[in-house]
């Protein structure tokens, strides 16, 4: 009963993958699209008022059972009251991340902070908790056994079992914790900056196209948004220092200073919760119920990865100084805000690769194709366009998944800034799959070029490796979305398991096979060359270290300041120590990077999710067969292992089922040190 938070393949058969289904039985879906009604806001909250009183009403039947407590009388009232909550939950956390009007967002966050108060308000009712405690399993299904265990686990949690006082104490506390997490992300989604140009040979360096899409304007005056399409290209290629200083100064001080008072009050929050549940931080009780199980295996996990990245973070840290020191003969230092562009002029002088040369090939329509196509065969399911469906925004498309003729799940793709939306990228559950009588949805909020009739949309190699790394975590909520109960469907294990299989699908672009398939040249239609595709693999691996040693150090910050007293925590101070502990990068003064982290709201001090299943997801990837990815039975044995049961069993026997063992740090370091692997050159 945690809240939902936010948070980057062989020969590709395709013709009957998208669009049509020949064959195919009645494709009529069991539930409309979400938006099928065009909700304004006074229809949207009736929507959500009504999921409320429906949870309210389980909650009464599962109350008023006078006999011996079953599952049939007592868990499916639960279970039900759980996925019209979570519907609500998400809906509304859903609007406030996309809907254009800031009226309506406002009006979202306000009712995400009425329907957190009703799953706190849950967590806490002491009478469901003994009711479900009575409830006999000895005979359920080992699904149904599960559920309930860790159901549980999650009531004392939340301190169901504790006094009168404590437990309105604790209500009180998440009441509060939800409206700072939401003041928290607004302001990040609110805070989009803008540096202005007003040299034009600042651009130097920059793609055409991109010079082409950003003209001066009457004054003169070139503008540059920290939205992903305008920055992320100017941190890889402009050649002007400045330019790359002021913007990813812009860039690190969104929501900054509004949001280091917010994040304070987050730290103070969390630190009593956990100190009235008996634990001595927020970061020791928010691992209770992971896979790593405690904080001090977080610090631990830190120290071993620290210890694995170091010595090819330093071959790959004295390769961008030589380069650098080819303009700047006595340099002795890379700035945070050089990284992304010495790491580019790298590529080109020591692997004959220039990004910008692949961009061609990634015009957004056939990325979006090719990563559809790509899911349709690894995945052996197909997809089909709804049209004509309404929704927040007239350029959002809504999707069916099909599964042997027979619907299974519903997405939505939201793929383009805008003013107000979420700025990075997520994959938003909508609904939970219940079998046989409600289909799970999620929504992609990404924010990738927009194509025009004058611009493709050409997309960075990053671009597309993220648009792999979301559709991951789409399809491990539709196929994972089949179970019995609303509770432990799609993505409702452990939460630091949650990163996994959307981390191993990102790998999926490192095979030729699979680039073939779709990567064509916008302009002439020409499959991106055997050659470039080699170098571009070879490149790619340059610098994975580095960004290793970059996401530690984020990872130690969400643990250090929350497994602190917040009374000792200094922002700034631990921040810049991270830094110049786990990277060989020197910050950028005045930052504040934390303000506009806003994985500092919804993972707290589980950050160490991302690391933490990339190890997994590059021991997922190693059982495949490299030469093609979709090769015997190892994709459908990753489907059925891994993604299907969804939350029925641990995290820790999902990887156990797959691999045979636990996972293990090995198929990380050699990824890491591709770079160096003469067998590849």
């Amino acid at each position: 009963m945690q809240i939902n938070n936010r948070c980057v393949f062989g020969f590709i058969a395709a013709a009957a993958s998208v669009t049509t289904f020949a064959g195919a039985r009645d494709l009529t879906p069991i539930q409309p699209p979400i938006w099928s009604t065009k909700p304004d806001v006074s229809a949207f909250e009736k929507i959500e008022n009504g999921r409320l009183e429906a949870a309210q009403r389980s909650i009464r039947r599962l109350a008023a059972v006078k006999g011996p407590k079953t599952v049939g009388n007592t868990l499916a009232n639960y279970d039900e009251a759980i996925g019209q909550i979570n519907a609500a939950l998400y809906f509304s956390m859903l609007m406030e991340a996309v809907h254009p009007d800031a009226a309506f967002r406002d009006r979202a966050t306000a009712m995400t902070r009425k329907v957190s108060a009703v799953q706190t308000a849950l967590s806490l009712n002491r009478g469901v908790y003994q009711a479900l405690a009575a409830v006999p399993i000895s005979q359920a299904d080992p699904a149904t056994r599960y559920y309930l265990r860790r159901q549980l686990l999650e009531f004392r949690l939340a301190g169901v079992d504790k006094d009168d006082a404590t437990r309105a104490r604790l209500k009180a506390l998440n009441d509060e914790l939800t409206e700072e997490q939401s003041a928290f992300e607004r302001n990040i989604n609110d805070g989009q900056k803008t540096v202005e140009v007003r040299d034009a040979s600042e651009l130097n360096g920059l793609p055409q196209d991109y010079i082409d899409g950003h003209k001066p304007g009457k004054d003169g005056v070139i503008h540059i948004t920290t939205s992903y399409p305008d920055y992320i290209p100017a941190m890889n290629f402009a050649a002007s220092d400045a330019l790359r200083r002021r913007l990813y100064l812009a860039f690190y001080t969104r929501a900054y200073p509004q949001n280091r008072d917010v994040l304070m009050n987050m730290l103070r929050t969390r630190y009593e919760i956990a100190s009235a549940l008996g634990y001595k931080s927020w970061a020791d009780y928010n691992a209770a119920d992971k896979m790593i199980g405690n904080g001090a295996r977080i610090a631990e996990f830190i120290r071993d990865l620290d210890k694995a990245v170091r010595p090819v973070t330093d071959r790959e840290f004295q390769m961008l100084l030589a380069e650098k020191r080819k303009s700047d003969g006595q340099a002795t230092t890379i700035g945070l805000q050089e990284k992304s562009y010495y790491q580019e002029q790298v590529r080109r002088s020591s692997f004959n690769f220039d990004s910008q040369s692949v961009r061609p090939y990634f015009p957004y329509a056939r990325v979006k194709q090719g990563i559809l196509d790509t899911a349709a065969t690894l995945f052996r399911v197909s997809f089909r366009q709804e049209q004509g469906v309404p929704a927040w925004d007239s350029s959002v498309e809504t999707w069916q998944v099909i599964d042997a003729g027979k619907v299974v799940g519903r997405f939505y793709l939201d793929m383009h800034p805008r003013a107000g939306k979420f700025p990075h990228a997520e994959m938003a559950p909508v609904l939970d799959g219940i079998r046989g009588r409600q289909l799970p949805e999620g929504t992609l909020i990404c924010n990738f070029p927009r194509p025009t009739p004058d611009d493709p949309g050409l997309m960075e190699y990053g671009d597309v490796q993220t648009f792999f790394h979301e559709f991951g975590h789409l399809m491990h909520a539709i196929l994972g979305g089949q179970q019995p109960w609303a509770g432990i469907s799609g993505i409702s294990m452990e939460s630091d398991f949650v990163e996994a299989p959307s981390q191993m699908l990102e790998e999926w672009i490192q095979s030729p096979q699979v680039l073939a398939s779709f990567a064509r040249d916008y302009r002439t239609g020409k499959p991106i060359p055997a050659d470039l595709v080699v170098r571009m693999k070879r490149a790619s691996a340059f610098g994975r270290a580095s960004y290793v040693g970059q996401q530690n150090g984020f990872t130690a910050l969400s643990y250090e300041i929350y497994d602190a007293n917040p009374q000792d925590v200094d922002l700034d101070a631990i921040a810049g120590a991270d830094t110049a502990k786990y990277t060989l990068f020197t910050p950028l003064a005045d930052t504040h990077m934390y303000a506009s982290f806003g994985h500092l709201a919804g993972y707290s001090s589980a950050y160490y999710t991302y690391m933490w299943d990339k190890v997994i997801a590059e021991d997922f990837f190693e059982q495949f067969d490299s030469r093609n990815l979709l090769a015997g039975d190892t994709p459908l044995r990753y489907r059925r292992t891994v993604l299907e049961p969804g939350g029925s069993v641990s995290a820790n026997d999902l990887v156990k089922n797959f691999l045979g063992r636990p996972q293990s740090m090995g198929a990380l370091q050699r990824w890491m040190a591709a770079e160096f692997d003469e067998e590849a050159r």
